[in-house]
């Protein structure tokens, strides 16, 4: 890592494994196509934290229902996607449509604060090969949509636009505000944003077709 900048790699601490497990078998134990929604980097209180993404200790025990010993400190975007999947229709239905991910699956801290993979030139050069084999990987393992959601209008959309254009991942990249975005500077039309994730998301699952299996070589 440059310097002053730190790796969280959640996957790593056994117990954080074995939550990981649970909720994946719990939501994914089978072979139907999901349509992937990728976020920017996992963060401190949420999915650095429970290795799954936008899933603070608070949310996996008490909706997902998977108890944990981890100190119950909520986590912004988490509070969003949660009161999402809930208007969806809970997570059960949700995670049946759906699967999250991140640009980058491992997250990073810059003196003790969250940093996004693209805010930081050298450390975006060093994570570039080991974003696209995570993303080639998730493709040839899943079974996905040609179509997936980027949260993150901004760097995060025109990194994932760019790094699709020259691979082509998908057929198309549908760009939504960032949870964080909104919890910390819309806050007041929470309920608005909600409404329209929904109205975007909740027909998608039945539109788009699937990439065919293996689409990618190592």
């Amino acid at each position: 890592m440059p310097k002053n900048i730190s790796c969280m790699i959640p996957q790593a601490d056994s117990n954080t494994w074995q939550l990981m497990k649970q909720f994946y078998q719990q939501y994914y134990g089978d072979r139907e196509p999901r349509t992937l929604i990728f976020g920017i980097n996992p963060g401190r209180f949420g999915g650095g934290l429970t290795g799954i993404p936008f899933t603070d200790p608070i949310r996996l025990e008490t909706v997902c229902g998977i108890p944990n010993t981890y100190r119950k400190v909520p986590e912004l975007s988490s509070e969003f996607i949660y009161r999402l999947i809930d208007t969806y229709g809970g997570p059960a239905a949700f995670y049946r449509d759906y699967l999250f991910s991140s640009i980058s699956p491992v997250g990073f801290t810059k003196s003790g604060k969250n940093l996004n993979y693209y805010d930081d030139r050298p450390l975006l050069g060093k994570m570039t090969q080991f974003i696209e084999h995570g993303i080639e990987r998730q493709l040839q393992l899943l079974s996905v949509r040609d179509t997936c959601f980027c949260l993150g209008e901004g760097e995060n959309f025109k990194y994932f636009s760019a790094l699709n254009t020259r691979k082509k991942y998908f057929r198309e990249i549908l760009p939504l505000p960032h949870p964080r975005w909104i919890m910390q500077y819309r806050r007041k039309r929470l309920d608005e944003f909600i409404k329209r994730f929904v109205g975007e998301l909740r027909n998608w699952p039945v539109n788009g077709s699937c990439l065919p299996e293996g689409p990618m070589k190592t």
